[in-house]
């Protein structure tokens, strides 16, 4: 999939197909958008944004409680701090 707007350097990006009842997260890899992998437990987890994760099942429920607690164990795993730490660093750099 190749469109203008995402010639433009988008990494991400998540489509919602609400009369599917899908959810599909599409990654640049090699200059092409490829579906992004989801775990066993079927969470997608951004490569972009380490941390940024996503229940796509529990969203189409509607169970928000299910959708935040796999951010919240996303945004507490050692990638998101370590990419937090990064960004920080980088913010540091550039005062």
């Amino acid at each position: 999939m190749k469109t203008a707007i995402y010639r433009q350097g988008v990494r991400e990006y998540l489509v919602w197909r609400v009369r599917d009842a899908e959810i599909d997260w599409f990654q640049l890899v090699e200059g092409s958008y490829v579906p992004l992998p989801r775990d066993a437990s079927g969470i997608a987890k951004s490569v972009a944004f380490p941390g940024l994760w996503l229940d796509a099942a529990a969203i189409l429920k509607g169970d928000l409680a299910r959708v935040f607690a796999v951010l919240q164990q996303g945004t507490a795993s050692p990638e998101h701090q370590s990419f937090v730490a990064a960004l920080q660093k980088r913010r540091e750099g550039t005062s």
